[in-house]
């Protein structure tokens, strides 16, 4: 006997296909990180992110405008500080002429309609690679907070859409609302990292930045005591309700392959906009694999992003946005 249902009737060609498809990807899913750095005529690729790019400003307008061409609206800020700007205060974070303000304003003049979001962090600026102010040899998270949350207005006055807290310090995110608020920056919008692990896929962002935490006395050489542990899942959508709680307009899971299980948990829980980073390390291991030849570099990369997607993500942090944009279009 054979069956009355034949689910392979649905998958006979591409055009039925594509006419059941349930996750479709197009350009208004992704967040494009840009990372800058200071100088002129700067291009220089990261060594361990093949194909990927730090832009000092004067080199951005190409970059900027070639994304606006093909439909990526949104870009996410990092930025390279100097090593002789770098402190335990987070004095360059609050530099209203500092690299990130520069960069704010400098996107904002080349395509003004473009969605300017902000890493808000002290990692770039510390001198100690953490996240947050070192005292007594403890992370301290009450003082750490006071200053993202100057940080995030000062974003917010160059002319940020959306402050992006990724530091993982408790109450940040009641802290910058109330500050942006208060300072009459109420459109503003705060994307918040809420379920941030301590992960190992970093490695090549932090390359990307010079901002890897560095072992000093009674501080460890990770971030596990403020971002999450891996092996924990319900952690995750305590996290995320605080935050939304707090204020937070979008809410994030990262890294991304690893974490779809929480993703789709937080989907399943909440009913805000929910952003998936999928992170550098993601990245490089993609491209040294198709380097070898042992992977196929597009059709695992498209892959990934519709896995991404499909678990509950609205958007996408990711660093193959470009190259997923212009595959769309040659299709």
């Amino acid at each position: 006997m054979f069956p009355l249902r034949r689910n392979r009737r649905l998958r006979t060609n591409e055009a039925i296909r594509e006419l059941v498809r349930e996750t479709v990807i197009s350009p208004n899913d992704f967040i494009v990180p840009i990372f800058i750095v200071e100088g002129k005529g700067i291009k220089e690729e990261i060594d361990s992110m093949p194909n990927y790019y730090r832009f000092s400003l004067d080199l951005l307008e190409t970059e900027i405008k070639s994304l606006w061409k093909l439909g990526l609206k949104s870009v996410l800020l990092f930025v390279k500080v100097p090593d002789h700007l770098k402190d335990n205060k987070g004095t360059e974070a609050l530099n209203s002429d500092g690299l990130m303000q520069r960069a704010i304003k400098t996107v904002k003049n080349i395509c003004p309609d473009m969605l300017v979001m902000t890493d808000v962090a002290l990692d770039p600026y510390s001198s100690y690679g953490h996240d947050g102010i070192i005292e007594k040899g403890k992370i301290e998270n009450d003082v750490t907070v006071k200053i993202l949350a100057e940080m995030s207005i000062s974003h917010a006055s160059a002319g940020a859409n959306f402050v992006a807290p990724s530091d993982m310090m408790d109450g940040r995110i009641l802290a910058i609302r109330k500050a942006l608020d208060h300072h009459h920056l109420i459109d503003t919008g705060i994307m918040s990292y809420s379920a941030k692990y301590a992960s190992a896929f970093y490695g090549p962002f932090r390359d990307a930045l010079d901002s890897a935490p560095t072992a000093i006395k009674n501080v460890p050489k990770d971030k596990n005591t403020y971002q999450m542990d891996f092996a924990n899942s319900k952690e995750a959508i305590r996290e995320t309700i605080m935050d939304i709680n707090e204020g937070a307009d979008i809410v994030m899971v990262k890294p991304g392959l690893a974490y779809l299980d929480i993703v789709n948990n937080i989907k399943n829980n909440v009913n805000v906009p929910i952003a998936v980073y999928q992170v550098s390390g993601e990245y490089a291991m993609l491209k040294a694999a198709a380097e070898k030849g042992w992977l196929d570099h597009d059709a695992v990369m498209m892959e990934q992003i519709t896995a991404i997607k499909r678990a509950g993500a609205n958007l996408i942090a990711s660093y193959f946005a470009k190259e997923v944009v212009i595959l769309l279009n040659n299709d």
